[in-house]
């Protein structure tokens, strides 16, 4: 069994996503990992593009923790080691999440933690940096807002950590070491920064405030973040790193296998405030191709039809299951020749690498989302 989620094109290309759906397509086609949520396919039909994914019941760290479950602190420190491993492939294969949070850090049913969510993140190469302001406001680290502002030399890997070391924190404790919001300046941020301390439990081991110290390091230069780091921490001295890979540790909590581990209110407002469902698709497909073929059928928008063409020329079909875990995806329909899209670093405005996909760009109404 998969989990499958679906975007719909027109709604992608009007709100500029179109190259954040392409680029996380991009990265998830070419890793895999046991402590990420990995891609097995994607395809796409003429309203939407679908990707299938592997499927963790156990529901993620934010929804515990609104459940106001009670961690223990052997369950959080199998967290951390196994998204160190997680963080550490990523970096491996040149990749920044910039999305490290609870809400996309999903359990499985035996309670091992798993990495998803790769709409911002971006791929640096050969010494490049970083300098898109991306990510979640409580969660990012202080460079990126200082990157932001001084428009200094940007931010790497390091990011990740600093929001691993918050989630930690957050998931230990109930609450984040800083108290941050959306609606917070990117002024101010940098400011508190550089004058509020973080106040760590008492009741916390001495080694545990240690490394999150090193976590939540302001300066990238001296935090920790990478795998080596974390092992010479006295607090992860005595962790066999083999077997959290292989999944042999157990895990300190264990979902209710007979609990639905996610909000049914929220997703069944989800259903049905959907303005094309799915068990609905087969009709409506018919009736549109129909309508095309229609002599006096006419676009109410040529040049957004125009996009969808491109869209379905561009998108990269998938199967893991076929080989094409090695990055030779195929990409629109079987018959097209169409090439894949250049890898973009950063989703902040930039020259575009693709003629096709930059043509699109005017038709977007809003903003993308990073």
């Amino acid at each position: 069994m998969y989990a499958m989620k679906y975007m719909n094109k027109q709604q992608c290309i009007e709100r500029d996503e179109v190259r954040n759906v392409f680029r996380e397509l991009e990265i998830l086609q070419e890793i895999e990992h046991v402590f990420l949520v990995n891609l097995w396919y994607s395809f796409q039909d003429e309203e939407d593009m679908f990707m299938v994914v592997d499927l963790l019941l156990g529901g993620d760290l934010r929804y515990h923790l609104q459940q106001n479950v009670q961690f223990s602190e052997d369950a959080v420190k199998l967290y951390l080691c196994e998204m160190t491993l997680a963080l550490d492939y990523l970096q491996s294969q040149h990749i920044i999440h910039r999305d490290v949070k609870p809400d996309n850090i999903l359990l499985d049913e035996q309670g091992h933690a798993h990495l998803t969510d790769f709409n911002i993140a971006t791929i640096i190469k050969d010494g490049e940096r970083a300098t898109a302001l991306a990510g979640t406001k409580p969660y990012m680290a202080p460079e990126i807002f200082q990157s932001f502002v001084s428009g200094g030399t940007g931010y790497a890997f390091e990011v990740d950590w600093w929001s691993l070391g918050v989630t930690i924190f957050e998931v230990l404790r109930g609450w984040r070491p800083y108290d941050i919001h959306a609606s917070n300046s990117v002024e101010s941020l940098i400011q508190l920064f550089s004058t509020v301390s973080v106040q760590y439990s008492p009741a916390w081991p001495k080694d545990l405030v240690s490394l999150l110290r090193k976590l939540l390091t302001v300066n990238p230069e001296h935090r920790f973040s990478s795998l080596s780091d974390m092992q010479t921490s006295p607090y992860l001295a005595d962790v066999n790193w083999d077997a959290v890979y292989e999944k042999k540790m157990e895990a300190g909590f264990v979902p209710n296998k007979g609990r639905l581990h996610c909000d049914p209110t929220f997703e069944l407002e989800e259903m049905i405030l959907e303005s094309r469902p799915l068990h609905k698709k087969k009709k409506r497909l018919a009736k549109n191709r129909s309508r095309d073929n229609s002599k006096d059928s006419q676009s109410e928008n040529d040049y957004l039809q125009e996009c969808l063409e491109v869209v379905q020329q561009e998108f990269m079909i998938f199967n893991r299951e076929n080989g094409d875990g090695d990055g030779d995806a195929e990409t629109g329909a079987a018959d097209d020749d169409a090439p894949e899209p250049e890898p973009e670093p950063d989703p902040e405005p930039e020259p575009e690498s693709s003629s096709k996909l930059s043509m699109c760009g005017s038709v977007c109404s809003s903003p993308g989302s990073c």
